[in-house]
This record gives C-alpha cells, structure tokens and sequence, in this order.
C-alpha cells in the first residue's frame, strides 16, 4: 500500500512573522521562497499547512 503525499511549494517570505509560523515552515520542509516539498498527506500535516496557508500552494502533480 502506497501512502499518499503531497506536494507543497513556498511563495512568501516568513520575515516579520511570528515564530511559530517559521518554526511551521521548517517542520514542513520549506526554508527558502520557492522550494517544494513532499511530504506525507496526514490530518496534522493538513494542519501545518493550513497555518501557514498564506504562504504555501499545494503543487498539482503533472501525472495524472
């Protein structure tokens, strides 16, 4: 059985944010603008990103 992922991308800088939504963004795998990560689709992975929704967009997958 394969684990579903998902593909997050960066777009927004976390200078003058608060530190938990940096500490968010490391924990996710984003640590300069324009990096994309993968990571496994969980309700607490959900979570982070919908934290952080004002500077991350989910990446659609070219295969389909």
């Amino acid at each position: 059985m394969t684990k579903k992922t998902i593909t997050i991308e960066q777009y927004k800088s976390p200078a003058r944010r608060p530190a938990v939504q940096q500490k968010t963004l490391k924990g996710l795998g984003l640590d300069k603008l324009h990096r994309r990560s993968t990571v496994e689709d969980t309700p607490s992975t959900r979570g982070m990103i919908a934290a952080v929704a004002h500077m991350v967009r989910i990446v659609e997958d070219k295969k389909a």
